[in-house]
């Protein structure tokens, strides 16, 4: 598999292939979201989108970055979304860069979007689907997030090679920019388990893909074959 790792800004061409990483935390968040039961998530192009869908569905739960707001009922924040009851729901998801790298190639015949939590899971999609070249999207910080880039690289790795250790892209995670301004407050929006969730690997059994579905960004969870059913590695 031939793999690249591009910031947002440097997509040229859409993808055939595209994983969208967002550690820290718009995918960790999407993550909980449907571990706690969420039917699909709306990734919005812009806060007033989000709005304006919420205003027309008010039975979807509106999420952003920073603060609460006013018409929002939560913030991207994995630590508080798992205590919330999500059973059936549409979540509208709007952040600064983990949504905006799924929109930035919502042409490519296969999105996915992940974190460390589906990192394995990812990973044995791309395996089944036996692509010759995945473009990794790294989206915090221009292409630059350690974090992003740690575990782009490691879903590459396993996507071809079963004993990849992840300790390595853990500890660069763990030691990026973003952990430290989630740690020190830095960002708003915060709860005090944000850097472990988002660091806890293969939290979820599945992997997340995104599509088009009457002109909106739709991300659902995607099954994959269980372990003893591959055997692509």
């Amino acid at each position: 598999m031939d793999a690249h790792f591009l910031g947002i800004t440097e997509l040229v061409e859409t993808p055939s292939v595209a994983v969208v990483v967002d550690v820290m935390r718009a995918f960790t968040v999407a993550a909980w979201a449907f571990g706690q039961g969420a039917e699909k998530i709306v990734l919005a192009e812009s806060l007033d989108e989000a709005l304006a869908l919420k205003a027309r569905h008010p039975d979807w739960v509106a999420l952003k970055d920073g603060p609460p707001a006013p018409g929002f009922d939560t913030v991207n924040s994995p630590g508080m979304l798992r205590s919330m009851d999500l059973g059936g729901r549409t979540v509208v998801q709007k952040t600064t860069a983990g949504t905006v790298g799924a929109l930035a190639v919502k042409d490519a015949s296969l999105v996915l979007c992940a974190g460390f939590v589906v990192a394995e899971a990812t990973a044995r999609l791309l395996r089944t689907r036996k692509s010759d070249s995945v473009t990794f999207v790294v989206t915090g910080e221009g292409g630059q997030a350690d974090e992003d880039l740690a575990c782009a690289q490691y879903i590459a790795r396993r996507a071809t090679e079963a004993k990849t250790d992840a300790a390595e892209f853990l500890r660069r995670a763990a030691e990026s920019r973003a952990a430290a301004e989630l740690t020190q407050g830095v960002r708003q929006g915060v709860h005090p388990d944000d850097v472990a969730l988002c660091l806890e690997l293969d939290r979820f059994p599945f992997a997340m893909a995104a599509a088009l579905e009457d002109s909106l960004m739709v991300l659902r969870p995607a099954p994959v074959p269980s372990r003893g059913d591959d055997t692509s590695i």
